[in-house]
């Protein structure tokens, strides 16, 4: 009996090769990674035509348009492929009774709230990036009603770049940084990102009735600044550097950021048994991986 496929897009991404990463622990399933050069997901027939030679029991889609400054100038890029594609692929999926799971982004809100961001709260993206990526959720939906969406936050790993990594690079090279201190989030390492939504393949696969589809968040567990971010990558690696907080006022940027991207995790935890790792093990965890690859 051959074994069930799950097909992960974005395959070179942070979260792509967090999950090969985890790939030898599921020896009971097929992984098919793609990258953007092995398939263009924009394009109906041909990934219709890979669908129905592989015959993929669940999509993870981590492919995604993330440059959120550049989106700002490359809007027909960013809808291109955080929105159209996401639409195709749910399309896709439901036209092959493929599980379709989807990664979503905290920039569908405005970054003003004050209380942790319910799955239900209003959406309001200030940037292209934002929007393109809510389009996304709607085309998913729309286009595929069992559709599983996942918003992240502050996306991190040993892989690619992103702030953990910036930050060891400007620690080694200057005596003195700024970092802004108004913007507060919960990190998410993508290992734990990962593993959650293997977490959720293998509940979806032994009990499809109590899988319900709609929007999820997933977070790592904490609230902090970047500041505070940087101050705790510092700590762990023994770092002289002297770390400056700055208002986002002095560090303008093409598009705006959010300055609360807090997340309430309770459904996903409540829906698939998930747990949430406390931020600071999880960086902790990811400075280790980096030290020692």
């Amino acid at each position: 009996m051959s074994k069930k496929k799950i097909l992960i897009t974005g395959a070179n991404g942070q979260l792509g090769k967090a999950l090969r990463q985890l790939e030898a622990f599921y020896p009971e399933w097929a992984f098919v990674f793609l990258s953007r050069e092995d398939l263009r997901i924009h394009h109906f027939e041909l990934v219709r035509n890979f669908f129905r030679t592989i015959q993929p029991a669940f999509c993870i889609n981590c492919a995604a348009y993330t440059a959120v400054d550049k989106a700002e100038e490359e809007e027909e890029l960013a809808y291109l492929v955080n929105a159209e594609s996401v639409g195709v692929l749910a399309a896709i999926c439901r036209e092959h009774h493929t599980k379709f799971i989807h990664i979503s982004t905290d920039y569908v809100f405005d970054g003003n709230a004050r209380l942790p961001y319910q799955t239900d709260s209003p959406t309001n993206p200030q940037t292209i990036y934002g929007a393109s990526k809510l389009q996304g959720e709607r085309q998913a939906l729309e286009y595929n009603p069992d559709s599983i969406i996942i918003r992240t936050s502050w996306v991190y790993s040993e892989y690619g770049k992103n702030f953990v990594k910036t930050m060891l690079k400007l620690m080694q090279e200057k005596n003195e940084i700024s970092v802004v201190n108004d913007q507060v989030g919960s990190p998410t390492y993508a290992v734990d990102l990962a593993a959650t939504l293997l977490t959720i393949v293998k509940r979806c696969d032994a009990d499809a009735v109590n899988c319900p589809s709609g929007v999820y968040h997933f977070c790592n567990e904490g609230m902090i600044s970047w500041y505070d971010f940087a101050l705790a990558i510092k700590a762990y690696t023994g770092s002289t550097c002297t770390i400056n907080p700055i208002p986002s006022s002095a560090f303008p940027t093409a598009a705006r950021r959010p300055h609360y991207s807090v997340l309430d995790c309770t459904s996903l935890q409540v829906t698939f048994g998930v747990t949430l790792k406390n931020w600071k093990e999880s960086l902790e965890h990811c400075l280790d991986k980096i030290k020692n690859p």
